[in-house]
């Protein structure tokens, strides 16, 4: 690992000289808190995303994490995905699946995918009431602070204009803060549909991992980071602070690469 340290806002951040070098640290990372969780709850509730992230993760079907995952335990959710069909190209479900999810063990019923014959909006509902039930039953344990899921651990990537989720820079979504999942018809970037996590539930989260990877992101990971620049604070990147819990990005060496100040980190 290139660098590794906590920084006095609260963040840690992982720097690495390679892509496989941050693929197996994540997966180190998810593997280690996967058995510290069940061993506490009986259950790891994971979010993930679409994009690059999800082939950094790829490591988990492979020796030896592939038969040292206590894969009964894990429950797999979709902190944003897009409304196609789980088949299409776009599906962060499809991704995830092809990638990975379809080479591991787990429970039947224990990947909670969004129902793709529905409208958007009925969608998130459903999706939303999912989520919920299994808060009740204790599945999903339940933030004290905001009343919101408390995922064990949420990963995301993040765009070069600094989205994470479907949560884009200037949209109202950003101000939601009733609902756990919600949609857009409108996204900049396409499918203009999409159902989202949002930030109330992503910041009451016990973990959230940013995986960021590559040069063309390194004035975001900048500006965002290192609190640079009036427009910081609309980034939705900026906004990811878990109330109750720990926030980790990993990065390799071109997206840090403009980063301040990296050589004072421990």
């Amino acid at each position: 690992m290139a660098l590794s340290g906590a920084r006095g806002d609260g963040m840690e951040l992982r720097i690495h000289e390679s892509l496989e070098e941050l693929s197996t640290d994540l997966a180190d990372y998810i593997s280690d808190l996967s058995e510290t969780t069940i061993k506490e709850r009986g259950a790891f509730c994971v979010a993930i995303s679409g994009g690059s992230l999800v082939s950094l993760m790829g490591k988990l079907c492979q020796a030896p994490y592939l038969k040292t995952i206590d894969w009964a335990g894990w429950h797999v959710f979709w902190a944003d995905e897009r409304a196609v069909a789980k088949n299409h190209v776009d599906s962060n479900y499809k991704l995830a699946k092809d990638t990975f999810l379809s080479k591991i063990p787990f429970v039947p019923g224990h990947l909670h995918s969004i129902n793709d014959s529905l409208t958007v909006e009925e969608a998130a509902s459903v999706y939303e009431f999912v989520i919920r039930k299994l808060v009740k039953t204790r599945v999903i344990g339940a933030s004290e602070i905001t009343d919101c899921p408390k995922f064990d651990l949420i990963i995301l990537g993040m765009g070069h204009d600094g989205h994470v989720a479907s949560l884009f820079p200037n949209h109202p979504i950003l101000d939601e803060r009733s609902e756990w999942v919600t949609y857009i018809i409108d996204s900049p970037k396409p499918p203009p549909e999409r159902i989202t996590f949002t930030l109330p539930v992503i910041n009451s989260s016990s973990n959230v991992a940013l995986v960021v990877t590559g040069s063309t992101k390194a004035d975001m990971v900048h500006l965002v980071i290192d609190d640079v620049g009036p427009e910081c604070s609309s980034v939705p990147a900026k906004m990811i602070h878990p109330i109750d819990g720990k926030l980790l990005w990993f990065l390799d060496n071109s997206a840090a690469s403009k980063l301040n100040g990296t050589a004072q980190f421990s």
